[in-house]
Order: structure tokens, then C-alpha cells, then sequence
């Protein structure tokens, strides 16, 4: 499985805190069957350089391989959307077109459509992060549905889909999955304790709404596409 979401840099945002948490998340996810994990810090209140991100990969990727652990990390970025950083493209997923959009916590704003047309203008191709967890989406999901159809892809948390991030978001999570809204499943992992980075149990979810092969085009084929820089399986 390849994890496009995941907090997994030591010191650099609200993730582990050093690289022997680090490397405790990255032997959780080999333990549950991903193979690779795209690190994605967060753009906000603190706007690292891509290459601070890049040297943070590179050097996470000699220790997994110093201690033998089967696990590829990649670079990307968590982007608060509501930035005005003119460069986005320095903070693709693994120097493709594709880039994480993260919306406030408290609401989808007005102009989100605005945000994600212009970012496709440049040529990047945007994927919103666990909108399930938006206060406005689980009010009114078919508002995300909508903005889909303009673009944009969907990646849902799969902590959501086991009900950590209550019952509300579990149930918006469900419908979008129902609908054929969501395009990958990733674990938005923090920690090796509190948010681990664990697919396999969102995924058992997705798959008794989904079927079986749906549920892993969310885990393996697209998010394979995505670090490639090709469309996702139709």
C-alpha cells in the first residue's frame, strides 16, 4: 500500500519529534503492508523551504535503510490553502503535478472553488484532504461531491472510516465512499502511538462498501499513479 499522507518528519511540524519516533512510524507501516509513505509537514503557520523538506527525506530514507526497514519515503506537503505562497509547485507530491490542499478545520470557504481552479490553471492537479472531517462537508457532503466534479481529487483519512475522529466524520467518510467521491484512503498519521500510520483497518471498512478491488484502488493503484505523475485509473 503507498500512503500519500502522512506527518512523518521528525521536528518539523506537529509529527514525531525526533527521528526515533520516526523511525517507530515507519516500522508500524511496514508491519501493516505500506511499502510507501509520502511526507507531507504542514504549510501554515510554519512555511518550511522544499528543500528543508527534501533533505528531511533523504535522511529519513538512509536511516530506514541503515535499520533495514521496507519503507520508500517521498516528499510533498500538507498546504493550508489559504496561504498566498506563489509556489506551490516547489511542494508537489515527489516533483509531479499533483499537491495535498488542506481547507481550514472550521469551515470550507466561499471561494474554495476560486483556490482550486486557479492552482489547475498553473498546471498542478490538487487533491483535498479528509474533507470528511470539515464542520461544512459533514453538514453537507454533496457540496465536496460537487467540487470534485470540477477537478479536484479526494482523500479521506482512514482513521475516519474506524470512527476516530467521532461519529459525524465516520458517517460523512461512509457517504462519500458510497457516492464514489474518494480517490485514495491515507492515514494523516502524527505519531507512532496517538495517529499511527495504519491503513489496513480504514481499508477493511472501504472494502465492505466498496468490494474488494474498488477498496484497493484506493491504497495501491492510485496513489501509484499519483507519485508517477500519471491519471488515476478510471
Amino acid at each position: 500500500m503507498i500512503d500519500i499522507h502522512c506527518h512523518i518528519l521528525p521536528g518539523i511540524d506537529d509529527g514525531p519529534a525526533d527521528m526515533t519516533e520516526s523511525i517507530r512510524m515507519a516500522r508500524i507501516a511496514a508491519a501493516d503492508g505500506i511499502t510507501t509513505i509520502v511526507a507531507t509537514p504542514h504549510l501554515k503557520d510554519r512555511i518550511d523551504t522544499s528543500e528543508i523538506i527534501a533533505a528531511g527525506v533523504d535522511e529519513l530514507n538512509r536511516h530506514l535503510t541503515d535499520h533495514k526497514i521496507p519503507v520508500r519515503i517521498l516528499r510533498g506537503a500538507d498546504i493550508n490553502v489559504m496561504l498566498t505562497t506563489p509556489k506551490f509547485r516547489d511542494y508537489t507530491i515527489n516533483g509531479t503535478q499533483y499537491l495535498l490542499f488542506e481547507f481550514p478545520h472550521t469551515h470550507m470557504p466561499g471561494n474554495a472553488g476560486h483556490i482550486i481552479f486557479n492552482a489547475m490553471k498553473e498546471g498542478l492537479h490538487p487533491i483535498i484532504t479528509h474533507p470528511e472531517r470539515n464542520p461544512s462537508v459533514i453538514r453537507e457532503p454533496d457540496i465536496i461531491i460537487a467540487l470534485r466534479e470540477t477537478g479536484p481529487l479526494i482523500q479521506i483519512t482512514a482513521g475516519s472510516l474506524m470512527g476516530h475522529f467521532g461519529p459525524e466524520s465516520r458517517e460523512c467518510a461512509m457517504y462519500l465512499l458510497k457516492k464514489g467521491a474518494v480517490d485514495f484512503i491515507a492515514t494523516d498519521a502524527h505519531s507512532y502511538d496517538n495517529r499511527p500510520p495504519i491503513l489496513s483497518e480504514g481499508l477493511r471498512v472501504a472494502e465492505k462498501i466498496l468490494g474488494r478491488e474498488h477498496a484497493y484502488l484506493l491504497v495501491e493503484a492510485n496513489p501509484l499513479a499519483i507519485i508517477e505523475g500519471r491519471q488515476i485509473p478510471a
